[in-house]
């Protein structure tokens, strides 16, 4: 049976295979996955849609079409092929009771992690992309599994580049290719001065983003601040209630969005988007939170924000800011969109111009939250203050609407009230 790439979404035309998780000669289950699909918008695991011995035809980092053949299982071997993990099995407590101690236990820990049984896919991304050997890799979570932190922990401690040759067999497609270079290797100069790497299908689609955004609108970015007091304390106070009857803490995040959505309302232009000569004017409220992952930046999309409460929120975007970093996202949760909001304060920015998720015609940049001196009727205080910035589409948008907008972010932020809360 042939194994080919399948259709993952639209306009999406290829991706490249990141990972194999089962090599050519292992026996596979319906259901397995077989690899990881990674395309401009999201990471898929394709799995096995019938048992049998796997062939696999192309390499990992192999750059591959929507319905190229990648592989293929021979359902002929099932009954000779099933019986070798039973024999396996049988022949692997010896080491575990060797009198030596935990050297079984661990050898054993370490060929599971070799045959990438035991890599997440957090992990097995790593291990690809910085063409990590997997059994070289001390791990620390529990049954010797290597973590996230101790693949992270292998980059930084490779002394050079030269240690991403001797990458595990495990990891190559069958060995007739181990001689062959992945299409994703990093390639170092003689002096070890430039190292040279592909781009990610996932870079590559943010660098056509952005740069399609700045060539197409007329990009125009206002500022305003906001006094973070009120929603502090609001937080503050009802966090520890919010916690014990939702299960989810209270961030900042939710109520930007909320306060986006009821400034959305009162300049619903900033919610449309231009498409050829037409304005196309949305009446629902479907916003973009951008996070970032060690592989870019992703903005999946809070459907009718307008109709959820601060707990949805928190709840959805708490998901999916752990699917994303997993590369876990589905095609639909990155599609649409009429606005978004970046928060780049937590990475520590004072402030920035954030550019448009196109086509949309808004973005809202969040930022690190200061203690200022301002003035409070006449005095002089220090407050907790964050600059906002709107970047829009000065085509659709004029200056007057923009400032009105923001004005009423930090309306919203200063006076909580203002929201509809129901913690």
């Amino acid at each position: 049976m042939e194994v080919k790439i399948p259709a993952v979404g639209e306009s999406i035309s290829s991706g490249v295979v990141s990972v194999w998780h089962k090599k050519s000669g292992d026996f596979v289950n319906a259901g397995d996955a077989l690899f990881t699909l990674e395309t401009d918008k999201v990471s898929t695991e394709i799995a096995a849609e019938t048992s049998g011995v796997l062939d696999a035809l192309v390499p990992d980092g192999q750059e591959v079409k929507i319905g190229e053949v990648v592989a293929t299982i021979d359902d002929s071997k099932k009954a000779s092929t099933e019986a070798k993990p039973e024999k396996k099995k049988e022949a692997e407590p010896s080491p575990q009771s060797s009198p030596k101690g935990g050297g079984g236990s661990e050898t054993k820990a370490k060929e599971e992690t070799a045959d990438g049984e035991t890599l997440s896919p957090a992990v097995r991304r790593i291990v690809d992309e910085e063409n990590l050997d997997p059994a070289k890799i001390s791990g620390t979570g529990p049954g010797g599994r290597i973590t996230k932190a101790d693949a992270l922990a292998a980059v930084q401690n490779r002394k050079s580049v030269g240690d991403a040759a001797n990458a595990s067999p495990a990891r190559t497609v069958s060995s007739e290719r181990k001689q062959a270079a992945s299409p994703t290797e990093d390639r170092q100069s003689a002096d070890g001065r430039v190292v040279r790497k592909k781009m990610s299908p996932l870079r590559r689609k943010i660098a056509a983003q952005l740069v399609m955004a700045q060539h197409t609108a007329a990009i125009l970015t206002t500022f305003n601040e906001c006094d973070m007091s009120a929603v502090q304390k609001l937080r503050a106070d009802s966090q520890d209630a919010f916690t014990k009857k939702h299960g989810v803490k209270l961030g900042f995040m939710s109520f930007f969005i909320k306060a986006s959505v009821e400034a959305l309302k009162v300049v619903p232009g900033v919610n449309g988007r231009i498409e050829d000569d037409d304005i196309i004017q949305n009446n629902f409220y479907d916003i973009g939170v951008a996070v970032g992952t060690d592989r870019g930046l992703v903005v999946p999309i809070v459907r009718d924000a307008d109709k959820k409460s601060f707990a949805d929120l928190e709840r959805e975007i708490g998901d999916f800011a752990v699917r994303a970093r997993e590369g876990k996202l589905k095609f639909d949760d990155l599609t649409g969109g009429t606005f978004t909001v970046s928060n780049g304060g937590v990475y520590g920015s004072l402030v920035s111009t954030p550019i448009l998720n196109f086509p949309q015609s808004g973005i809202l940049g969040m930022h690190k939250i200061m203690p200022r001196p301002v003035a409070i009727d006449g005095k002089v205080e220090i407050r907790p203050m964050m600059y906002l910035a709107l970047s829009y589409d000065h085509r659709l948008i004029d200056g007057k609407e923009a400032v009105t907008f923001l004005i009423k972010v930090k309306e919203c932020i200063e006076d909580p009230k203002k929201l509809p809360l129901e913690f």
